[in-house]
């Protein structure tokens, strides 16, 4: 088959690569299509790189993506830490929008894209701008992830999602909790949820403006024909799972070498 890719950029695409390099092993033609200036995205011999031109230099994205780096060692309170993500998931999410709008906006390379005859998208929906363009393309969108926040990915899947024994992000809670745990789970999403219409309310904006219909942003993720989640339940906690989801948490481990 012809997938198209529509990856996301730093170690979300080091992950992705592994997929499309066995794609490609197992006969499949892959096509990544990725802004011009990336960090991680270069040409390989298992897939044809097409690139578009973004109004930022790879300098200033090169910046972006360190400061975002250092944050994940930083040790602060709650609070401190929400805020510093927040000013930096801003600076962050305007520019990979940005690169979205060149991408949907650019006429001659979406007709080309139309006319390459690709039967599937294979896309990092952490970027949303993947799913825009399946949709757009009328093309079946798979989507390729650790997790999503916000709990998006079980908005997008329709699946029960009880915080009685499910946790949520930075609360640090087990599968086992106290009541007031619970509580903490109940809350601890609310302010996340700030965070995520920040970095995604403008992908649903420029939806509705290719789709030329309304389009929210858990419209969106249920564009997806299959998650495939690179999680394990040896590692994770128990959830409830819908039958386009399917456990591939072994993809990225190296083969076993002879000692």
């Amino acid at each position: 088959g012809k997938v198209l890719v529509v990856p996301m950029d730093g170690s979300h695409w080091l992950s992705m690569k592994e997929a499309v390099q066995e794609l490609h092993a197992r006969g499949h033609q892959m096509v990544v299509v990725s802004a011009e200036v990336n960090l991680h995205i270069k040409e390989e011999d298992f897939f044809t790189l097409t690139t578009y031109a973004t109004p930022f230099t790879q300098d200033e994205f090169n910046r972006l993506l360190l400061d975002q780096a250092y944050l994940v060692f930083e040790r602060k309170s709650f609070l401190t830490m929400f805020l510093k993500i927040m000013e930096r998931l801003k600076t962050a999410a305007f520019i990979f929008q940005r690169s979205c709008e060149e991408l949907l906006h650019n006429k001659e390379l979406i007709r080309h894209l139309n006319a390459s005859s690709f039967d599937v998208v294979l896309t990092d929906p952490v970027y949303p701008c993947g799913a825009v363009l399946a949709k757009y393309l009328s093309l079946p969108a798979v989507f390729f992830l650790r997790a999503v926040p916000c709990d998006l990915d079980f908005e997008g899947t329709q699946c029960p999602n009880p915080s009685s024994y499910i946790p949520r992000l930075l609360t640090k809670n087990s599968d086992h909790m106290t009541f007031l745990q619970r509580v903490k789970n109940v809350l601890y999403p609310l302010a996340l949820k700030y965070i995520c219409h920040v970095s995604f309310a403008p992908y649903a904006s420029l939806a509705s403006e290719v789709l030329q219909r309304e389009v929210s942003v858990v419209d969106i993720f249920r564009f997806a024909s299959m998650w495939l989640f690179r999680g394990d339940f040896i590692l994770d906690y128990p959830r409830p799972i819908m039958p386009n989801m399917v456990f591939i948490g072994g993809i990225n481990c190296a083969n076993r070498k002879p000692l």
